[in-house]
């Protein structure tokens, strides 16, 4: 789903990344960024509307969100939680913010113990066996909004998130749960790549350790 709100986000994020950062490349959701076949150079990843349904139906449950990769390296990411303004931001150099507050590690607990993440498509389909995951876990959890779910794991509020992300969804929460020490790792075949789709485990390490004796 796609809203004018979606495309008028992207259009002035963007414009404002080219004043910024004029030499930059961009990849954005609705199609106003650049042509990028891959992460040479300083490159830009938008996503002006994470959790588009949650925004129709609920208003509140998306997010906005950037993160820039230098020559392929995360560098800098940024989850702003609309509705209740809260800014998720920083990178492996400068830690990872809350608006004005760093965050520390979140505690290392394995999924017995941890409320797990799962996209609703994911694990009603059961792909990559989520549902012996999710039984193993204390609970469950479905937000429908990558940003949202991100910002639980690097606060502590979720141990895990399985999933399948577009570039978009994926590049900013990888930059900041990778600077707070969490696992970002593909859950079938393919490398990960922020530039496709990909199957992905985010976790702290001891569930994603649980987490991958139960699925492989």
């Amino acid at each position: 789903m796609v809203t004018d709100v979606d495309k008028s986000n992207e259009q002035f994020i963007n414009q404002r990344l080219r004043q910024l950062d004029p030499t930059a490349k961009i990849v954005s959701e609705e199609g106003f960024g650049d042509q990028v076949h891959d992460l040479a150079g300083r490159v830009w990843i938008v996503d002006p509307i994470d959790g588009t349904m949650n925004f129709i139906m609920e208003r509140e449950n998306f997010a906005i969100m950037l993160a820039l990769y230098v020559d392929g390296q995360p560098t800098l990411g940024y989850i702003l939680d609309v509705m209740k303004n809260r800014l998720y931001h920083g990178g492996p150099a400068l830690g990872v913010w809350e608006n004005e507050t760093r965050l520390t590690p979140p505690l290392n607990r394995g999924i017995r113990d941890s409320l797990i993440d799962v996209s609703s498509y994911i694990l009603m389909n059961d792909i990559h066996h989520a549902q012996t995951a999710a039984r193993a876990a204390r609970s469950i959890r479905v937000f429908g909004s990558a940003g949202i779910s991100m910002t639980q794991l690097i606060t502590g509020r979720t141990g895990a998130y399985i999933t399948n992300l577009k570039p978009w969804d994926l590049a900013p929460g990888r930059v900041l749960c990778e600077a707070l020490g969490l696992v970002v790792k593909p859950i079938d075949d393919h490398p990960l790549d922020v530039l496709s789709s990909n199957f992905v485990l985010v976790a702290v390490p001891a569930a994603a350790n649980d987490i991958e004796q139960l699925i492989n």
